[in-house]
């Protein structure tokens, strides 16, 4: 049952990635620590690897096909990624569990009011 909930956590996390653009991480490591019990790193380090080659292929495509993609800026976005994740992952280390939860709970709800606020 634990695989069949993950798989429809990767669907879900698809959609909301093509829907609204976020990369699914926002979805999917609240998901691997509530369904599958996971410790907080490792459901990080496992949306990482989820997210490392598939995460919008084909949403990318859609949108080009719409012109909507900003080529430059998603080129510099994507160095900022990969230099940023580096570091991030590097100080996610340095937190234990209940900390890195409630920094990303933190997060979530900045990025929430912020949006419901403006």
């Amino acid at each position: 049952m634990t695989w069949v909930l993950v798989s429809l956590l990767g669907l879900l996390a698809g959609v909301i990635s093509g829907l609204f653009g976020v990369g699914g991480a926002v979805v999917i490591i609240p998901g691997l620590v509530f369904i599958t019990k996971m410790p907080q790193h490792d459901a990080h380090g496992t949306s990482l690897a989820a997210l490392l080659l598939p995460v919008g292929l084909l949403g990318v495509l859609e949108y080009s096909k719409r012109q909507q993609v900003h080529w430059a800026y998603a080129g510099v976005v994507a160095v900022g990624l990969l230099i940023g994740a580096y570091f991030g992952a590097r100080l996610a280390g340095t937190l234990n569990d209940a900390m890195l939860r409630k920094a990303f709970g933190v997060f979530l709800l900045l990025i929430s009011a912020k949006l419901l606020l403006s």
